[in-house]
């Protein structure tokens, strides 16, 4: 039976990354019972071996408690901005939100951008403040910056410590008390969220759902409005983390469907589910698709490991939708695919995985976004993914890059490093303002300035403190061309790469400076050149090795060493005529790796 609408209460947990959400979401599911504590593990929400590791969430997770009469739902939504629209669906599936802040780091960029979205979904807001035995935990500093930066009332904030148990039954209380129950109507049509999905090889996909009116029930035909598609519901449950069949559910409830659905693509997040024989009028609001935002070729190291690296993409592809591929070929790397992902994150999640759960050697190309390119003549506009498909310059009007707003918090005595960074990478600054001890610098960047390596770069210059996030604003017309790297008069496609004309210089005597190292000598002399277009704007060149024909030459006239030596010096133009410069592989990675100094 469906529970009553005021018993349920619907929240999500908001942090930055490493603040105690996770650790906090194991906590309430042992104090309310969900698991016994043999069958507990930490961060039992998180299910995959990266998100342990590197202590991040990347697939929302949904749990049911039971706490003094009331079902309380749990979203753990992931933080990082690359999953900003799943995170917006979460949100909009729950009435409140616990707001996780570490008691001694203070408030952080991608709390901030949460609580944003947060607000915007008119949630009830609890601020909790996380690791209060930690030494350097300062709860009055930080219920302050609650207050200023945020703007919200931080009085009545709970502390709690997450790892040693301290202020749980608090936060349940608090959920009890201050989030409001939801709202539904049972006896209207279905209506209900798609939240996330995934791909369980015993299940099939697997859908989290919240209903909003009507009731979900086994055996019963749905329809998905965007996606068009209908399906028959095999099987209705919860997570209490353990799957739990319920015969139905009702509004306000958040649970878990299968329909025999064999593609994660099919469904889609943020997808109206409805009635096929009853249907909603009109779908919920905020359904957008998902579009990839920065793109790169992976190609295995060994070549004969092409077919697997299809195989093992096609499988990733199954559980989760947001990545997309098609076939490329190199010719310095042969055979490959050419991916789109979220963002960075997203990225370095899918490759890292690809190595770990299938085995693979890989080489990645220089990360680069999507530039709109309107053609001369009335030729219309394309999207460029690969900047070896540029075309000519002569047909180009213009090139549109896409640019972000990005928001980031420094502590003072490294904002001066910050600012230079920003202002290196073309940002344009908007607002710098102080919170304490700490800068908030909000700047317009081109987002393929930021793809490259700025992440790190932000990190090392901040010894960490650093932290940032950023929101995509839209295309702006910029001086962009495209940079070509000749090994040997010879084009190396897999190294091009499309640069704003200011650092394109900078980049390219970087790149042959580079590759000057990690190319190994050959016997005749190889140039290395970055070029735009027909003028070469950066040259290195590798010294032959040389064998010494005159060691036999004991006096003499020198006429008969000059001889030898010219007819060496023909042999070596002969050979550069002829001879091809094989660049290993090591050489590709390296120099893909290092993007820029």
């Amino acid at each position: 039976m469906a529970t009553e609408l005021s018993k349920i209460r619907n929240f999500s947990i908001i942090a930055h990354i490493d603040h105690g959400k996770s650790t906090l979401a194991d906590r309430l599911i042992q104090r309310t019972g969900g698991l016994t504590d043999r069958e507990m593990s930490a961060q039992v929400l998180d299910n995959m071996d990266i998100e342990k590791e590197r202590g991040i969430t990347i697939k929302a997770q949904t749990v049911r408690l039971e706490w003094k009469g009331h079902v309380l739902n749990l979203m753990d939504t992931p933080g990082h901005v690359d999953f900003a629209y799943e995170v917006s669906r979460s949100l909009a599936a729950c009435e409140g939100a616990l707001l996780v802040v570490d008691a001694a780091q203070g408030v952080e960029a991608q709390t901030l951008a949460n609580v944003y979205q947060s607000i915007e979904h008119d949630h009830e807001i609890i601020p909790v403040i996380n690791k209060i035995d930690l030494p350097s935990a300062e709860p009055e500093k930080v219920r302050h910056e609650i207050e200023e930066i945020i703007g919200i009332d931080a009085s009545n904030a709970v502390l709690a410590s997450a790892k040693s148990g301290i202020g749980i039954d608090e936060i349940l209380d608090a959920v009890v008390e201050r989030i409001p129950a939801p709202k539904g109507d049972a006896d209207a049509p279905l209506k209900a969220m798609l939240v996330d999905s995934w791909y369980d090889p015993y299940l099939g996909v697997v859908i989290l759902v919240r209903v909003i009116d009507g009731t979900i029930r086994k055996g019963q035909q749905i329809k998905f409005m965007a996606a068009g598609t209908t399906h028959l519901i095999d099987r209705v449950g919860a997570f209490t983390p353990k799957i739990e069949q319920l015969p139905d559910l009702g509004p306000g409830e958040i649970g878990f469907i299968t329909a025999q659905i064999k593609e994660v693509a099919q469904a889609r997040v943020g997808d109206t589910l409805t009635d096929a024989k009853r249907p909603a009028l009109e779908a919920l609001p905020g359904f957008k698709e998902v579009q990839s935002v920065v793109f790169c070729g992976l190609f295995p190291v060994d070549a004969n490991d092409f077919e697997k690296l299809r195989e093992s993409i096609s499988k990733l592809r199954l559980n989760d939708a947001s990545f997309s591929f098609e076939m490329e070929t190199s010719a310095a790397l042969g055979f490959g695919f050419r991916c789109g992902f979220l963002g960075l994150l997203h990225l370095e999640i899918i490759q890292e995985r690809l190595m770990r759960e299938y085995d693979l050697d890989l080489i990645t190309t220089a990360p680069s976004v999507v530039y709109q390119i309107e053609l001369t003549h009335g030729g219309g506009h394309i999207e460029l993914h690969n900047p070896a498909d540029m075309p000519d310059p002569n047909k180009i009007e213009s090139i549109a890059e896409p640019w972000i707003q990005a928001v980031i918090y420094v502590p003072d005595e490294y904002l001066g490093s910050v600012l230079k960074l920003c202002q290196d990478r073309r940002g344009i600054q908007k607002n710098l303002t102080y919170v304490g001890g700490r800068a908030q610098a909000t700047y317009e960047l081109p987002l393929n300035e930021v793809v490259f390596d700025f992440y790190d770069r932000l990190k090392s210059l901040s010894k960490g403190y650093a932290s940032f996030d950023y929101e995509q604003i839209g295309y702006r017309d910029g001086d962009l061309v495209k940079m070509g790297i000749l090994v040997n008069e010879e084009p190396v496609d897999a190294l091009s790469m499309i640069v704003h004309r200011s650092t394109a210089e900078v980049r390219g005597r970087g790149m042959v400076e580079r590759l000057k190292e990690l190319i190994p000598r050959h016997l005749f002399k190889i140039p290395i050149q970055a070029a735009i277009g027909g003028k070469v704007i950066a040259r290195e060149t590798i010294s032959a090795m040389r064998k010494d024909v005159t060691a036999k030459c004991y006096g003499g006239d020198a006429t008969r060493k000059r001889k030898l030596l010219d007819k060496q010096k023909k042999g070596k133009a002969k050979m550069r005529e002829y001879g091809s410069v094989s660049i290993p592989q090591e050489a590709f990675i390296a120099a893909l790796r290092m993007g820029e100094e």
